[in-house]
C-alpha cells in the first residue's frame, strides 16, 4: 500500500486537474458578415427534377 502522504499528493493532484477543466476557457467572437438574403422564388422557377438510374453492376 502506498503511503499516507503520497495518496494526499495524488488527491491534490487530481483535484487541481479537475478544477483547472471546469474553468470556462477564453473565447473569442470572430466578426462574421450579416447573412446573405436570397430573392423569393416562385414555385414555378424550380427545376423539374426526375429519376436516373444507374446500372454499376456491368452486363451480366
Amino acid at each position: 500500500m502506498l503511503p499516507p502522504f503520497i495518496i494526499e499528493q495524488i488527491r491534490k493532484r487530481e483535484e487541481e486537474e479537475q478544477a483547472r477543466h471546469e474553468q470556462p476557457q477564453p473565447q473569442l467572437e470572430l466578426p462574421l458578415p450579416p447573412p446573405r438574403r436570397e430573392p423569393k422564388r416562385d414555385v414555378d422557377d424550380e427545376p423539374h427534377r426526375g429519376v436516373i438510374i444507374l446500372d454499376l453492376m456491368g452486363p451480366d
